[in-house]
């Protein structure tokens, strides 16, 4: 295998007949959307309560909170667009050469570019339901309450919640995850520092080969991590999907 840790994830893919991927915040932030960790991120900014924002217990008492951030958030989401990585993993599936995406972002970026097997481990905007009624709506009925800096109600009267993962509820997907992971032969590690529970806790139920990609150390102390790369995301998964147009082959 090449030294060049490019060519080297290239091959690892073309070998590969099982390959998954885990993506964090990290794969967003060239979008524009802070790392809820990282230096300007939500829980470090203290622009927002954190802990009221994303509370289950809370957001049932005084949903305001939520929504004030909700507002900023979607306003901020409508002017971006899918980075480099996100169109990558989607391109990557047409190909034929990745089985699932595993994120645990609610930004909806994966979905944006053109990934059809996604599994929003926290949830995201894209739908909502009613609390009491369980009327479904849709992210555009969500959006223009929202952005009218109004609590979202239902024609019940009943309040109106994302269909994202708050503090005391149980993430989506995790028993369908858990099964990619234990059937992957190559897993990505992309843009989080698996710190956050459970999505934390797949690589640790991968058989196969494992590659982190990342724009900082991260702490991943795994026997099957055979390549990890420590650089700029987009700029990473661009030379790779280099190698790929210029028809690379075992």
């Amino acid at each position: 295998m090449p030294n060049d840790p490019v060519l080297q994830c290239a091959q690892l893919i073309l070998r590969s007949k099982n390959t998954v991927v885990l993506t964090g915040a990290g794969i967003s932030t060239n979008a524009g959307i802070p790392d809820f960790r990282g230096p300007q991120g939500l829980y470090t900014s203290r622009l927002y309560d954190a802990e009221k924002i994303f509370d289950i217990s809370y957001f049932l008492k005084d949903p305001k909170p939520f929504y004030e951030f909700a507002h900023d958030f979607i306003a901020l989401e409508s002017t971006i667009s899918p980075t480099v990585t996100h169109h990558a993993l989607a391109a990557l599936e047409g190909m034929g050469r990745l089985k699932a995406v595993i994120t645990q972002n609610i930004d909806g970026l994966h979905q944006k570019a053109g990934s059809q097997k996604v599994l929003d481990m926290h949830g995201n905007f894209l739908s909502s339901h009613c609390l009491r009624c369980r009327k479904a709506y849709d992210y555009n009925e969500l959006r223009a309450m929202v952005l009218q800096h109004v609590i979202p109600h239902c024609s019940c009267r009943g309040i109106i919640k994302p269909d994202i993962v708050f503090f005391g509820e149980d993430v989506k997907y995790y028993h369908k995850a858990l099964e990619l992971a234990q059937a992957a032969d190559l897993f990505f590690v992309i843009g989080t520092s698996c710190v956050v529970y459970p999505a934390a806790s797949l690589p640790q139920m991968v058989p196969g080969k494992i590659v982190v990609v990342n724009h900082s150390k991260i702490n991943l102390n795994m026997y099957n991590v055979v390549l990890e790369i420590q650089s700029d995301i987009d700029k990473f998964f661009d030379e790779l999907m280099g190698a790929f147009r210029g028809k690379l082959t075992l």
